[in-house]
Order: C-alpha cells, then sequence, then structure tokens
C-alpha cells in the first residue's frame, strides 16, 4: 500500500506522517489499487474544493481518498463522507506533535461503501433477491403552509400536527455516575447547545428536557424535516469527533434520535408539564427504550417526503415497536475502537 499527499506545501504538513509516504505537487501520478490518496486544500476557496470533490468522486472513486485540511476551511467536514471521502484531517492532527499512527491508513483502506457491481452488492442481491429496502408510502399529506405561524406567533393551547424529535447521548446513564453530578450538568449544556446549533436551519425548537435527554419539535414543512434528517445522519457520522471536540467526553458515546410525527397540543418551552399525547408518549419510548446509539429511529407515520431521497437507501426495516412499523438507519460501525 502507497500513499499519495498531493499539495503545494510539503514542509507545513510533513513532520505528523510516517516517512514512507509519497509527496507531490499535484496529480501527475496517479495511485493504483490498494493505494490511498490525500488532497490538501490548505488556501483554497469553497468553490476550488467543490471542484476537487467532483474529480476525486469522478477519477478515483476506486480509490479510498481523504482531506487534509490545516487550518480548518472546510465548514462541514462529515459532507466530505457523503461526497466519497475515507478520511478527514483536520487542524487538530497538525497542531499536534505527534505522528499519525500507521494503523489509521489500514483502517482508512478498509473504510470503502460497496460498489455497484462489487461482490458485496451481488451477494447481497443473491441472498434477499434486492439491493436495498424501500421506505413505504404512508399516503400522509403536509398541512398547509400557512398553517404553522412561526414560533413567536404560536398561541400556547393550539392543537396541530408536528414533528418530535428525541434526542440522547449513548450511555447517559454511566456518563452521570462516571463524569459526577457537575461535569455531567456541563457536557448536557453543550449537548443541547449542539444539538440546537444542528436543527436551527430547520426550525427546531427545543421543547422538553429532562436532564438527560430532550425532544425537539419541528414544523410540518418538508423542508424542516429533510434539514432536520440530514443533519441526524452528520452528528451520527462525526460522532467520534463531536464526543471529544465539543462535548469534551473522553469515551466513546454516540447520538440516539427517535423521529416521529403526530398532533400536539402545544405550550411553550418550560410550560409543558401538563401536555399529554400519545405521540408525545411513542416518541420518547421510541427513543428511550428501542433506539439504538448510532442510528435514527423513525416511526412509519410520517408525510412522504420527510426522508430526504438520497438518503432513503440508508434505511432498512426495524420491525413493529407498540403497534406501529419501524426504521432505522444502517449502523455506521468503526473497524477498531476509536479511542
Amino acid at each position: 500500500m502507497k500513499i499519495y499527499i498531493y499539495t503545494k506545501k510539503e514542509t507545513a504538513i510533513k513532520a505528523v506522517f510516517p516517512k514512507n509516504v509519497m509527496f507531490l505537487a499535484a496529480l501527475s501520478k496517479h495511485p493504483g489499487p490498494g493505494d490511498i490518496m490525500y488532497i490538501d486544500v490548505s488556501g483554497l476557496g469553497a468553490a476550488d474544493i467543490r471542484k476537487i470533490l467532483l474529480q476525486l468522486k469522478k477519477q478515483f472513486k476506486h480509490i479510498p481518498w481523504g482531506i487534509i485540511d490545516p487550518k480548518g476551511n472546510i465548514t462541514d467536514p462529515v459532507e466530505l463522507f457523503f461526497e466519497g471521502a475515507s478520511d478527514y484531517l483536520g487542524p487538530l492532527v497538525f497542531k499536534s506533535s505527534k505522528k499519525i499512527d500507521p494503523k489509521r491508513f489500514k483502517i482508512v483502506s478498509r473504510w470503502r461503501p460497496p460498489l455497484p457491481g462489487s461482490e458485496a452488492v451481488k451477494a447481497d442481491v443473491k441472498t434477499t433477491g434486492k439491493t436495498k429496502a424501500m421506505l413505504p408510502k404512508t399516503g400522509i399529506k403536509f398541512p398547509a403552509e400557512k398553517l404553522f405561524p412561526g414560533w413567536k406567533n404560536m398561541k400556547s393551547g393550539t392543537t396541530m400536527p408536528f414533528y418530535l424529535l428525541y434526542c440522547s447521548i449513548q450511555g447517559k446513564t454511566s456518563l452521570s455516575s462516571r463524569l459526577g453530578e457537575s461535569k455531567y450538568v456541563q457536557m448536557y449544556q453543550r449537548l443541547l447547545s449542539y444539538l440546537y446549533q444542528n436543527f436551527q436551519e430547520g426550525e427546531g425548537l427545543a421543547w422538553m428536557d429532562s436532564g438527560k435527554d430532550c425532544l425537539f419539535l419541528l414544523p410540518p414543512k418538508a423542508k424542516c424535516a429533510e434539514l432536520a434528517v440530514s443533519a441526524c445522519m452528520r452528528m451520527i457520522v462525526s460522532a467520534p469527533q463531536a464526543a471529544i471536540e465539543t462535548l469534551n467526553l473522553t469515551v466513546p458515546a454516540n447520538f440516539i434520535f427517535a423521529l416521529h410525527y403526530g398532533t400536539v397540543n402545544y405550550k411553550p418551552p418550560g410550560k409543558t408539564g401538563t401536555v399529554v399525547s400519545d405521540a408525545i408518549n411513542f416518541v420518547f419510548h421510541l427513543g428511550a427504550k428501542k433506539a439504538e446509539p448510532g442510528r435514527l429511529i423513525i416511526s412509519d407515520e410520517l408525510p412522504d417526503g420527510t426522508i430526504p431521497r438520497a438518503l432513503e437507501d440508508c434505511f432498512l426495516s426495524a420491525g413493529v415497536y407498540e403497534g406501529r412499523n419501524i426504521w432505522h438507519t444502517k449502523k455506521f460501525d468503526y473497524v477498531r475502537p476509536w479511542l
């Protein structure tokens, strides 16, 4: 296995790499089967980075590739993995004086999704007769846009449909014991802030909070649902990085998400103690008792169009829970523990 590093600033990044890697100024020499390639995006703008990603997807889809980003030019590293990346080396890697463990490159070389026509896909077709499970159509339609007036104009006591998104962190009880009450409260506040930042674009409202898990309300709009689902997937994929850098944890932990849709009698945050709803009860049961860490679990009572089409292939049937059909995302496993 050869490792190719394409960079115009070799001296700035060379110190962290093993001695046997090859530094090249341009894509003049291409890697072959079994090799790995990294592209340094230092000093590049968003448009140039996008061009590089398109080139990598077209020309090197059979080769594991990663992005070197010493200055943090990539605002959303997880998006790289959606584009087909196998690794991301960000600012923290280059701030450390330690060299990258060569074992990392072995893991990177194995972390590739099965390509169309590959033996993995053929085996799946032979066994199941199909290459993917299809999310069923529910027939549930979105209400008129004007039904939702915006959170500032929502009147207490209004009854209408919402998305209900349960959120928690893996091992919340053991984390509380391990960290101690004071540090756990601080970690949980960082978690709430992180969730809010990720769901803000989809107009997510932090509605209920138990101190160990929480419930976000989302407007009954397709765009809000798509943004929230995409955000959940990004957080799940980037959990190792988020746990360390954002939550300040030193133990592995992933996120737990459960999404349902139902009618709720709205009360403002902080005044929800008297709210009773079958939808709320179900989503809390689904998230706290059924959902697995590192997966988004959904009920089959979501309006058609909730899940972005590009992400539908990520969902598998999870059977029936409390009388409802449920689905969850495929598991993103790491070949070796990330600590």
